[in-house]
């Protein structure tokens, strides 16, 4: 598409306002920056200035029978609620005395509004008494702006756009489009994610891909004329250059752009009104900076040598206790690193478990690929500056805490920061630095564990395959507790990152995502540095194109506060609904609880290498409430299945199998499938054999029925003519069965504790297990849908 955006003409409106002091364009000036974006419907404006005495003349030069009275203020964004806004007759003296009742009823009706909503209002009015703010809201009033009256071609529900931009420190630019109107916030709040607003960022998307995102919205829907007694009032077309347009800007004017004269901090049209098939905007604001320097770039290679170490040094490890140090060493040692390949700053020891001692850091016997940290943060400047100095080690893994996430610690991990900056700009760009609050590392490839955790406490498998997995997470706590209940959790990597001070996880999944033994890596965040939630969308999307399966939770859904000078959309794309987006737009599927975080990361290194060629589930068990549980949760929020239906040929051989098995007078074939307690071992495994074959279906989740009399699911002993290892048991041939099916299948044990070693055989076998049928089912159906959402993307 080919758009006539003049950069040169909106770049002189942002210069003089600049000049003049500004930081903002006034409306009519917005509207200047539309004009040159290649808006097609502009209104007339004209604006009457404080103290000005406009001609008749000027009054009446807009066309049609009305015009629109507007406040103009730097301080008053949402005009509608303060009495900011009128519609009048087009007669001068009607618009000089409402043009002058606007500006003595203004400034009250704002000051009781600021009166209500202390909290959020502009910080230039403090606390002044009621005479001072009233004084101090005049006097910042610039006038009046009448705008030519343009009547929408509806009034009904819906019928109104916006469309804004927005500067996130986290993800640079940020373009939504949704429902807009004065009650905007609301529908926001009231209708599920993505249904009101869509939100993406431009460097990972372009106008044909936002233009996806928006059909699927509520806004789309009635603007498209898809909703009863509605016609259409605006083309697709219209939408898409609309929505190219933002997106470019957003380019040009973003941090990223080293060439932009300005950033663009917020432009928002709220709303988009149609008249006749034109977009016209109807009120619009725009707040824009000097560009700042950019985040130092880090020598990301030498994560190599922080993930796969020949030499590691420690300093911290206590000779007389069991203290951290000492903790991680010796889990060093148990991972089987080579003894005569570690050293430990201690001054006044030769050894300490047989590891020998030095006295500083330049008595290392060379420059170490590790270094782990586990002394308290007030040491640390002074010994980063000697590590810095010395150029001692490759890669630096910080412990302690106190640096940033606590109170008081803010000052010393702003200095760390500058001197690890300082370094990277430096020759060979100094050691990366991970953590500081880093709970550590286990890196089964490089043969160490870092993570200083007793192992009474923590046990972990040494040696032995792993899963394809990479695990990182900003939580250190969250990595123990899911690797202490959780038993998939036994990923190849495990990586705490801890405050960031230096590597982020957009640099660890960058790293990754080039590792051919990694299929799978979860993703565990709380924040972001600057720009940093942009580079791991970068990541991600690169480490997906690569094969790679990302699963993604974040912490904190707070709606970000916001002040009155902002505009709605912070309100409505706040940060948790931006990261969600962004992320999952990139390829990683976003879990919405700890619970669906465990489940994604099960079903993803379990049914990585199966086909998924649609969101077609057969469901098959034993009792009647799980089959019908099963079908009642094929749909949530952000994913759906549907239930499959089976071929005649598929019809014929279950009908076979059923009489076979003597059920015929007890069990119906059809989708889901109750297939009766007496159903055995073998006529599960059978049953789901031929409905994986079945071309109409993409995935099968089947209740294994530990409670039946017919199955083995008690380890031998327990009951008589029992053993869960039977070569006819159903976890024996299930196992072989799933690992012939090219497509998911599904195990569900909904049983209590005494079933623990039938769900681990199962899972030994490679079989997932969920223990009830929803949580199968809605995990699945999420799975797959952010599947085939992958597959579109490539």
């Amino acid at each position: 598409m080919i758009l006539n955006i003049d950069f040169q003409k909106i770049t002189d409106l942002f210069t003089r306002a600049h000049r003049d002091g500004r930081d903002f364009l006034y409306e009519h000036e917005t509207y200047g920056l539309l004009k040159n974006s290649g808006a097609e419907s502009i209104p007339m404006v004209n604006f009457l200035a404080k103290g000005s005495r406009p001609s008749n003349e000027a009054l009446n030069s807009m066309p049609g029978h009305r015009v629109v009275l507007k406040i103009v203020s730097p301080t008053i964004v949402h005009k509608t609620e303060v009495k900011g806004v009128r519609i009048v007759d087009k007669q001068p003296g009607k618009i000089r005395s409402t043009w002058r009742k606007m500006m003595d009823e203004v400034p009250e009706h704002y000051a009781q509004w600021i009166e209500k909503n202390r909290t959020i209002a502009p910080s230039a009015y403090g606390n002044l008494d009621p005479d001072r703010l009233v004084a101090a809201i005049d006097a910042d009033i610039r006038g009046v702006l009448m705008c030519q009256f343009m009547p929408p071609d509806s009034d009904a529900f819906g019928n109104e756009l916006i469309v804004s931009l927005r500067r996130t420190r986290e993800f640079g630019m940020i373009l939504t489009a949704g429902l807009g109107g004065t009650d905007t916030e609301l529908y926001a709040r009231r209708f599920k994610n993505g249904k009101a607003v869509v939100s993406a960022s431009p460097e990972m998307i372009d106008g044909d891909g936002f233009l996806g995102l928006f059909k699927q919205t509520i806004a789309y829907e009635k603007l498209a004329g898809k909703t009863r007694g509605q016609s259409r009032i605006v083309s697709d077309s219209q939408l898409l250059e609309c929505f190219s347009s933002f997106l470019e800007m957003g380019r040009y004017f973003s941090p990223l752009n080293l060439d932009a004269p300005f950033v663009i901090d917020e432009l928002e049209v709220n709303p988009f009104a149609f008249t006749d098939y034109q977009m016209v905007p109807l009120d619009g604001l725009c707040r824009f900076s000097k560009p700042c320097n950019r985040p130092v770039s880090r020598p990301v290679q030498k994560i190599h040598n922080l993930l796969h170490p020949k030499r590691i040094a420690l300093i911290g490890v206590s000779a007389t206790k069991m203290n951290f140090g000492r903790i991680i060493l010796r889990n060093i040692l148990s991972c089987g690193f080579d003894r005569e390949a570690v050293t430990i700053v201690r001054p006044g020891e030769d050894q300490i478990d047989g590891v020998p001692c030095v006295d500083s850091l330049a008595d290392l016997p060379g420059k170490v690929d590790l270094f782990v940290v586990a002394i308290a943060a007030e040491h640390l400047p002074d010994l980063i500056d000697q590590i810095l100095d010395l150029d001692c080690a490759n890669s630096v893994m910080l412990i302690p805490g106190g640096l940033g996430e606590k109170k008081g610690g803010e000052h010393r991990a702003r200095l760390i920061r500058e001197k690890i900056s300082k370094a990277h700009l430096s020759g060979n760009g100094g050691p990366v630095f991970l953590g500081a609050n880093c709970m550590g590392v286990v890196s089964h490839p490089g043969r160490y564990d870092t993570i200083f955790i007793p192992e009474e406490k923590l046990p972990k498998k040494r040696g032995g395959s792993r899963k394809k997995a990479a695990f990182i997470s900003q939580s250190g706590a969250f990595i123990i507790t899911r690797m202490s209940k959780v038993p998939v959790f036994d990923p190849a990597y495990v990586i705490s990152i801890g405050n960031q001070n230096d590597l982020t996880a957009g640099d660890l999944v960058d790293h990754i995502k080039d590792l051919d033994e990694i299929e799978v890596i979860a993703i565990y965040m709380e924040g972001f540095n600057d720009l940093d939630g942009l580079a791991l969308c970068r990541a991600i999307r690169a480490a997906v194109k690569n094969g790679k399966e990302v699963i993604f939770y974040k912490a904190g859904r707070t709606p970000e506060g916001q002040s009155a000078t902002s505009g709605h959309t912070a309100s409505l794309a706040g940060d948790y609904m931006v990261c969600h987006s962004c992320i999952g737009q990139a390829g990683a599927m976003v879990a919405n609880s700890f619970t669906q975080f465990e489940d994604l990361f099960t079903l993803s290194v379990s049914l990585h290498g199966k086909k998924i060629d649609g969101n077609r589930l057969a469901a098959v068990s034993g009792a009647g409430f799980e089959a019908v549980g099963m079908a009642d949760s094929i749909q949530g929020e952000d994913y759906g299945m549907v239930m499959a239906g089976f071929n005649p040929e598929t019809q014929e051989r279950l009908t076979r199998l059923i009489r076979e098995g003597g059920l015929d007078t007890l069990v119906d074939v059809k989708n889901p499938m109750d297939i009766n307690p007496s159903a055995d071992d073998r006529l599960h495994v059978d049953v789901v054999r031929a409905i994986a074959q079945d071309s109409g279906v993409d995935a099968v989740v089947v209740g294994l029925d530990p409670l039946s009399p017919c199955i083995h699911s008690l380890p031998e002993g327990v009951r008589k003519g029992e053993s869960l290892t039977a070569k006819t048991g159903i976890a024996t041939l299930m196992a072989k069965a799933v690992a012939a099916i090219e497509k998911p299948v599904l195990g569900v044990v909904d049983a209590g504790r005494r079933f623990d070693p039938m769900v681990d055989l199962l899972e030994q076998g490679g079989v997932p297990v969920f223990r009830s049928s929803d949580r199968a089912v809605s995990a699945l159906a999420k799975y797959m849908g952010c599947r085939l959402y992958i597959q579109k993307l490539f």
